[in-house]
């Protein structure tokens, strides 16, 4: 991924945050024709201290299942586009429109495995983790034969991380002025997308 100084952020409280905000993400290996594939998929976040590792899985029809090694996760955060009438600077300084947002490209290992009693942990965590989060309370039931048996249908996958790319385009190249002009704008129009890229600007310029 393309980063520019002043875009490249090392503090991983960040990819925390993306991660928490949407932990659908995009596998990119390699295939048997030397082309890309990709497959979007949700995973769970284990991060202790500089040690990251996803866990996720295929449907086991994927080509994708099949991959073992050296891959890279892409990560979306919010994003919008940024006007240059907004700037206050915007005639003196010839300003031009951009695109804010936060992302980051993780380099790692992919594991496959397919031993059931794994790919049943794995289903359960993740099941309780998203429920959770709709207010629901479905479980995976490992002792049920008609739950287990759809096992058989996924390979489950751990991935190592070995570099994290992290870019947050915020606007933290400009004078305050137009950061503040930014956020104030992106605040006032009519959507969500808007508010949540203006929230994460103002938190991560109020930060030392």
């Amino acid at each position: 991924m393309f980063t520019p100084r002043a875009f490249a952020e090392t503090d991983l409280q960040w990819l925390d945050a993306l991660f928490a905000r949407d932990p659908f993400i995009t596998v990119l290996t390699t295939g048997d024709d030397g082309l890309p594939e990709l497959t979007r998929l949700p995973v769970l976040y284990q991060r202790r201290g500089s040690d990251i590792t996803l866990h996720g899985h295929w449907a086991r029809a994927n080509p994708q299942s099949r991959r073992d090694g050296a891959a890279k996760v892409l990560v979306d955060g919010p994003h919008g586009y940024i006007s240059a009438s907004w700037y206050p600077d915007k005639e003196q300084m010839a300003r031009v429109p951009t695109w804010n947002y936060a992302a980051a490209e993780l380099r790692g290992q992919l594991q496959r495995f397919d031993d059931t009693d794994a790919l049943a942990d794995l289903v359960a965590a993740t099941g309780d983790l998203f429920e959770a989060g709709v207010g629901q309370a479905w479980r995976f039931e490992p002792e049920r034969e008609d739950h287990r048996s759809q096992l058989r249908g996924i390979i489950g996958f751990r991935f190592v991380v070995d570099d994290v790319q992290l870019k947050l385009k915020l606007s933290q190249n400009h004078p305050v002025a137009n950061q503040q002009a930014v956020m104030g704008a992106l605040e006032a129009l009519p959507s969500p997308a808007s508010h949540e890229l203006a929230q994460w600007m103002r938190r991560f310029l109020a930060t030392p």
